[in-house]
């Protein structure tokens, strides 16, 4: 792609200023109605060292209002902290809320092209983190995004005279550094990487365009008339709907909540005691095995109300070391979440290498309240289907074990915890209007389970039905099935 580019004609000076007037104008005029639209707008800058990128980033926020961008000056490689959470933790981090901007002074491209020059990332690498930026620059897409990627080409000659100038000035000398003399030394080399690279990640809904920067004022005028296009064409499709992709990943079959039994599922208060102790020593054991070999653990709770979470998730917690795992509630998103894509929220809760994290509710709210609440769309949630899936294949890539829980009792179990909480001044405050509510919709939300188990209970993160009418046994299951899921791993 790169190799193929043609450079277009230079317009005049004369021309250029015409230009670059109107553009900067419908720029500007642009603001008001990304904020209206919620339109979220990415833009990314890559290419050659001393291309000109911050320079033109520069030129183009002056025609925003301050409040409604920012600017992400991503380094080179991820620290010692960011290399313990998957390669896209800290992109996803900086993406931008509905209404807004975020400017990219390089983004994922310069960590792979890097990694593969030096001989970091082989073949296969290589190929699994470009498809992990495909994903998610189409999830991004298809969630409301505006993906607009630009790489500045420059020849070897002009990229030598500028680091040339560059180091001979007191107070630009520091811009230049042993990668961008290693990258002009050996520009051919770069040259195919960046080519392959452009051409895999070209996508028909994020596609790269390429800018001549040889000339400053003709590369911010090639920027500004691009980004408009984009701008304009994303405000017309912002509302429309995109399509529903089928399903490729190996699936589990769980069956339906209305074939588990309930019955026979249950323990004496010796059984579980004994088992209880010898359990959570076992996962003791586990938890520091887990922090030694710098394993990641996602523990997903769902389930129904007053099914028993709660005192489901502290039978785990009682046996790790509290300094390694974390328990996150999740409630409704709050309003900075509310304006970005839906997994943001749980991308940015995701545990280090090492450390477990419980999820009390999870990403699977896009499937279930938010679809029968109508807090979504119809096509949000047919799509989120294969979205979650995609989000725990690439968990499971990085290495994370994945354990999904669906604690599961029935209708005449639920009315009576509900009473007895009611009836209960200490429980009082774990029962509310909300739950009684939601129980009226009970054949809604089973439905909805079943087609939540059915879609995505995948071979690489299955559900784990915890029958709980006895809440002593699905303690117990639960803790047998942790301990089973690490040993895998380990």
């Amino acid at each position: 792609m790169l190799k193929d580019y043609a450079k277009s004609e230079i317009p005049s000076e004369e021309e250029i200023t015409r230009k670059l007037k109107e553009e900067r104008a419908r720029l500007s005029g642009f603001q008001l109605r990304i904020k209206e639209a919620g339109l979220p707008v990415m833009v990314l800058f890559e290419g050659w060292s001393a291309a000109g990128k911050g320079a033109v980033i520069g030129k183009v926020i002056r025609n925003i209002d301050p409040r409604f961008f920012k600017v992400a000056a991503m380094d080179r490689q991820p620290n010692d902290e960011e290399k313990r959470y998957p390669f896209l933790y800290r992109y996803i981090r900086e993406i931008p809320e509905a209404g807004k901007f975020r400017f990219f002074d390089t983004c994922w491209m310069e960590e792979i092209v890097d990694g593969v020059v030096d001989g970091r990332l082989s073949g296969e690498e290589y190929r699994k983190r470009v498809h992990s930026i495909n994903v998610i620059e189409r999830q991004l897409c298809d969630n409301g995004y505006l993906v607009v990627k630009f790489f500045f080409h420059i020849s070897k000659k002009e990229q030598k005279k500028r680091l040339k100038a560059l180091k001979s000035e007191k107070d630009t000398s520091w811009r230049v550094d042993d990668d961008d003399i290693k990258q002009n030394k050996h520009y051919d080399e770069f040259m195919d990487v960046f080519d392959r690279y452009l051409t895999d990640n070209n996508q028909s809904r994020a596609p790269w365009y390429i800018i001549d920067a040889e000339n400053k004022r003709w590369a911010e005028l090639q920027v500004l008339e691009f980004l408009n296009q984009g701008i304009d064409i994303a405000l017309q499709n912002h509302t429309a709907n995109v399509p529903i992709l089928q399903n490729i990943f190996p699936m589990d079959k769980p069956g339906k909540l209305s074939d588990i039994s309930l019955s026979d599922k249950t323990l004496t208060d010796e059984e579980y005691d004994l088992e209880l102790n010898r359990l959570q020593k076992e996962l003791a054991e586990l938890g520091n095995k887990v922090y030694r070999k710098k394993i990641p653990v996602i523990i997903a709770y769902e389930g129904w109300d007053a099914a028993g979470k709660g005192g489901n998730i502290k039978r785990i917690t009682a046996a790790l070391d509290p300094r390694d795992f974390v328990v996150e509630p999740i409630a409704s998103p709050e309003p900075h979440e509310k304006a970005r894509h839906y997994l943001w929220r749980f991308w940015t809760r995701l545990p280090k290498t090492g450390h477990i994290t419980i999820f009390d509710r999870t990403w699977y709210g896009r499937v279930m309240v938010e679809r029968l609440e109508g807090f979504c769309t119809e096509n949000d949630w047919q799509r989120a289907y294969n979205e979650i899936n995609e989000f725990e294949k690439e968990l499971s890539e990085w290495g994370a074990v994945i354990i999904k829980f669906w604690v599961q009792i029935d209708k005449d179990t639920q009315l009576a915890r509900f009473t007895d909480r009611q009836n209960t001044p200490e429980k009082q405050w774990k029962i509310t209007d909300e739950d009684w509510r939601n129980r009226e919709k009970w054949d809604l939300y089973e439905g909805a389970v079943d087609e939540m188990l059915e879609k995505t209970s995948t071979a690489f993160a299955p559900w784990h039905i915890l029958e709980s009418v006895d809440k002593k046994y699905a303690r117990i299951k639960a803790l047998k099935t942790v301990i089973d899921e690490i040993k895998k791993v380990l």
